[in-house]
């Protein structure tokens, strides 16, 4: 039996808007990196990309479980001997709400050519107006 692929000039993208709106991070971010990834059609290929677009809004308002707003820890290296940084989820949602959905998203696609890809298809805005009305998105519940 082959192996059925649909042809680069036949993928259809959808755009869906996301209201992160008082949302766990990790649970909205698993079904944002599902429809990225295109795994919720009936044509997904892991070697294709394949996927819809997602918008998400309010990424201010997101939630986190227990004591995560303090525990939970992002590191970035400048590049410099000794330059790791670290913020907590705390200060992360005070100076850029996106990163926090971004990165959790992130970490869920693949490490590769296709997951770049994929990522680029994630629009995050940190309030609930977005400049993607003319694409006429359909409402993701989650």
């Amino acid at each position: 039996m082959k192996t059925y692929y649909t042809p680069v000039n036949e993928i259809e993208r959808k755009w869906f808007v996301a209201d992160a709106d008082g949302k766990v991070l990790g649970r909205i971010a698993t079904e944002i990196a599902r429809r990225l990834r295109g795994k919720h059609k009936a044509t997904f290929c892991n070697f294709q990309d394949n996927g819809d677009f997602v918008i998400v809004v309010n990424a201010d308002k997101i939630h986190l479980t227990g004591n995560k707003w303090d525990d939970k820890v992002y590191h970035h290296h400048t590049g410099y001997p000794g330059g790791i940084k670290t913020q907590t989820a705390r200060e992360v949602l005070a100076k850029k709400p996106e990163e926090l959905i971004r990165t959790a998203v992130k970490g869920m696609l693949p490490k590769n050519k296709i997951g770049r890809a994929q990522l680029k298809k994630l629009k995050v805005y940190a309030g609930t107006a977005h400049p993607h009305q003319a694409q006429q998105p359909e409402n993701l519940e989650i």
